[in-house]
């Protein structure tokens, strides 16, 4: 039985035994006043039970624990109902508050546990937007004979089967995490979502930021003038909007829809135009009277590159249409929408640090960056900053992420300069260096006496945290907030402040 339906079950029992078993005289002894404060003693303890099995990171040892938690909940109740002068409502009030935590946490509250439901996490089974049933023209009915028959997509196959697999995987993943933003843009216009898939994996395997030496960015990897042409570029604040997910798939819709329209709705044409130039792809279709990209006239005309790209983004799609028939297993990743609003400042390395990897063989930066393309990963954001991310990483911030020790060891680590590790001449010894033995006949030269430094000062300017200013002048930030009397863990500053630079090195 899952948690879920456990629950479903304790509602009704316990709903049962307060209707129609329970007590309403008052307890008219003190053994009876004893033995109803032990219920209530059993009660909370189980209470309290519940709500530590659902912060337990071991998920199938925390469902065992909160199901016996609840169990012993329903004894209390059944107990209760047994006892003179008990009240079996007085009772639920402990489930009532359960019930509404239970609610919360559906909402992302943090007082109850992962709030992910087994039917969310996609990873066995193709998302349904994206079955072959959306291949409803003669078209999208060639495209899969195409990729059945043909060699070349065979042979690309074969390839994301082998030493691509990784990276296929890693695609698959990245993927899901922006489906919600990619996915309609190329559905409102017709367009397999396979499709979007297959070109995303061979540009970027899904990494956002991902650049290439000519100067596309993007995950769909937009060269400047293209993206200009499909409303792509910077959006006025310094963000180039070619590395949006939604923005870029818009774009990579529109493009794909001019390219099918022009070249007689040869997918493979219109990938060569994606890859190889839209200009060339057009000239050769013009030139070879709209024979298939194929025919060997039309294939030599593309560089080797092109010939490449097209089969590998055909069979990524039909990869990712046909799991089951290849024996993939995909990756099973946590994908509901939800936002994040920071209530001390943080940089997106601190928020991966602190949130772990529950749930995640790799931990939550790439779907953090993904989701959040214009905040690089090391600048500090400002309380109040809504980050996009998924339920489940909006759970692990309310559990670990809002204080504690992991938010000190996140700041302390992202603060962390290698060199302050380099102990230069004239710097003091190192306290756990053993001192130098001087040669018997050599003595010792006396060290030069001079006056220690004053602390220096640093005036804080509007934007700047307590972790960039310890990063700049080298020391550690529980050092830097000690000198200067500020708790953790909001160490909070103002614009003008003057701090002491005691125990930096920079």
């Amino acid at each position: 039985m899952t948690g879920r339906s456990f629950c479903t079950a304790f509602i009704l029992s316990l709903v049962l035994a307060a209707t129609t078993t329970a007590p309403v005289a008052q307890a008219s002894s003190r053994s009876d006043q004893a033995a109803i404060a032990v219920l209530q003693q059993r009660m909370a303890a189980a209470e309290n039970r519940y709500r530590d099995a659902q912060a337990m990171e071991d998920e199938d040892a925390g469902s065992k624990a909160a199901q016996q938690a609840l169990a012993d909940m329903q004894a209390v109740v059944g107990d209760c109902a047994k006892q003179r002068g008990c009240v079996v409502a007085d009772m639920l009030e402990a489930y009532e508050r359960l019930l509404k935590a239970n609610a919360e946490n559906l909402a992302g509250d943090e007082s109850s546990g992962d709030p992910i439901d087994e039917g969310e996490l996609a990873g066995t089974d193709v998302p349904d937007e994206a079955s072959a049933n959306v291949l409803l023209s003669e078209e999208g009915r060639r495209f899969v004979r195409t990729v059945q028959f043909n060699p070349a997509v065979q042979a690309g196959i074969k390839r994301w089967l082998t030493d691509l697999r990784p990276s296929l995987m890693d695609s698959y993943e990245n993927y899901r995490y922006m489906q919600h933003l990619m996915s309609p843009a190329f559905r409102q216009r017709g367009l397999p979502e396979a499709l979007l898939f297959g070109i995303m994996a061979k540009e970027s395997n899904g990494k956002v930021h991902v650049g290439s030496r000519a100067g596309a960015v993007g995950p769909l990897q937009f060269m400047p003038a293209t993206g200009r042409r499909f409303g792509l570029g910077d959006d006025g604040t310094g963000f180039d909007t070619r590395y949006d997910p939604r923005a870029s798939a818009d774009a990579a819709a529109e493009f794909l829809s001019e390219r099918l329209a022009q070249l007689n709705s040869s997918i493979e044409l219109a990938l060569a135009g994606y890859n190889g130039g839209e200009g060339r792809a057009l000239r050769v279709f013009q030139a070879t009277g709209g024979r298939s990209f194929w025919d060997s006239d039309v294939y030599s005309q593309f560089p080797a590159e092109t010939k490449d790209y097209v089969p590998m983004v055909i069979a990524a799609a039909w990869l990712y249409l046909h799991p089951k028939d290849y024996g993939i297993r995909w990756p099973r990743v946590s994908v509901r929408p939800a936002t994040v609003q920071l209530v001390q400042p943080a940089s997106l390395y601190e928020l991966t640090i602190c949130l772990g990897n529950y749930g995640s063989r790799d931990g939550y930066l790439r779907a953090l960056r993904n989701l959040n393309p214009r905040w690089a990963p090391a600048t500090t954001l400002p309380v109040g900053t809504t980050l996009n991310a998924t339920a489940r990483i909006a759970w692990l911030y309310r559990l670990h992420c809002r204080s504690g020790s992991r938010v000190e060891m996140a700041r302390e680590l992202v603060a962390s300069d290698v060199n302050a590790a380099i102990v230069r001449v004239g710097d003091p010894v190192n306290a756990s260096s053993p001192p130098a033995t001087p040669s018997p006949s050599q003595e010792p030269t006396p060290a030069p006496s001079r006056a220690a430094p004053k602390p220096r000062q640093h005036r804080v300017r509007r934007g700047e945290s307590l972790q960039e200013i310890a990063r700049k002048y080298r020391c550690t930030l529980p050092t830097l907030a000690r000198s200067n009397g500020l708790r953790s863990p909001r160490y909070a500053i103002h614009p003008g402040q003057t701090l002491v630079l005691k125990g930096c090195k920079g």
